[in-house]
């Protein structure tokens, strides 16, 4: 059995255009409450890039540890990731703030802006992919631990834990 594409399938589609309704919500929400200032550092902008950033390292972490990618795991990569977190982000805000600070003279403000959001938007993806990662493990420790925490992970005949895939 083939997988519809994604762009070909109408809930997919409603899924992606919902959370990117609330996402783009959630950052008009952020920027309404920290207006710029003029030729200052586009605050509301770097920090919903930021936490956009580390938000979407932590999910796809999350997600990729459960296992292959079930008709679930897709729904909520796709509402979530490129919903909702698609719409909160935003390159090209970034792009024209860095492209209006220049023009209104402020190049310095502008170039250390762009750059300190690229270089950190990276390093907060990382942390969000350590951050699941650190999840995972505390995770299957606690599992190990007390199996009766979690779904179908008991003693095995051997003495030992079980583990499921997740």
């Amino acid at each position: 059995m083939t997988t519809r594409p994604a762009h070909l399938t109408p809930s997919l589609i409603l899924l992606v255009g919902l959370g990117g309704a609330a996402g783009t919500g959630a950052r008009y929400a952020l920027t309404s409450a920290v207006p710029p200032v003029d030729g200052g550092w586009p605050t509301a902008t770097f920090v919903e890039n930021l936490v956009g950033a580390f938000l979407l390292g932590l999910l796809l972490e999350l997600l990729v540890r459960r296992g292959p990618e079930s008709s679930g795991t897709r729904r909520l990569r796709l509402a979530l990731g490129t919903g909702v977190l698609g719409g909160f982000t935003t390159f090209s805000t970034l792009a024209i703030e860095v492209e209006r600070l220049g023009a209104a003279g402020h190049v310095g403000t502008g170039l250390a802006y762009g750059l300190v959001s690229v270089v950190l938007g990276f390093l907060a993806a990382l942390l969000g992919v350590l951050a699941g990662a650190r999840h995972h493990s505390w995770r299957a420790a606690r599992l190990r631990l007390d199996p009766d925490v979690a779904g179908p992970v008991g003693p095995t005949a051997a003495g030992g834990v079980e583990e499921d895939a997740r």
